[in-house]
């Protein structure tokens, strides 16, 4: 089942990541558009506040150089990470964090980010198990906890 505002949520991220791996600014990306569009409305197709036809979404693509399809095949990675038996998780968030369950993850994550590790990451289920164990939780609930965080974030 799709969550749409999370998938527009993540679909608005990684247009904004496109833009700006170019060094574009909106109105430099607009510029760039065979159809006139506002600041506005790139900035709410970035935010995932509002939502873009197929169209609109081909020409935001084509126009950074990048295929629709492999945009929206990071989206749906991310999407639907959780169902190849792996959860995502920005590691500043479990920093953030304060539950005590937690406290062994956020010892390993601010080590990890210390080291110059990339926030994002991906636990795999042996490895949930792994850190549930650590942490004293069920599986389940670990996960819980890590998705709770995740929409926390949003």
């Amino acid at each position: 089942m799709i969550d749409a505002d999370t998938y527009q949520r993540i679909l608005g991220e990684e247009l904004r990541k496109l833009r700006t791996e170019r060094g574009w600014t909106r109105k430099e990306l607009g510029e760039k558009l065979q159809s006139g569009i506002s600041l506005q409305t790139l900035a709410t197709y970035e935010l995932g506040t509002r939502q873009c036809s197929v169209v609109r979404l081909a020409e935001l693509c084509l126009a950074m150089d990048e295929l629709p399809q492999n945009l929206l095949a990071r989206v749906h990675s991310r999407l639907f990470a959780h169902e190849s038996g792996q959860v995502r998780v920005n590691l500043a968030d479990v920093v953030a964090d304060e539950q005590p369950e937690l406290l062994p993850l956020r010892r390993w994550a601010r080590g990890r980010l210390a080291a110059g590790g990339s926030a994002d990451v991906r636990f795999d289920q042996t490895t949930l198990e792994q850190l549930a164990a650590l942490c004293g939780l069920h599986t389940e609930e670990l996960l819980t906890r890590l998705k709770k965080l995740s929409a926390a974030a949003l």
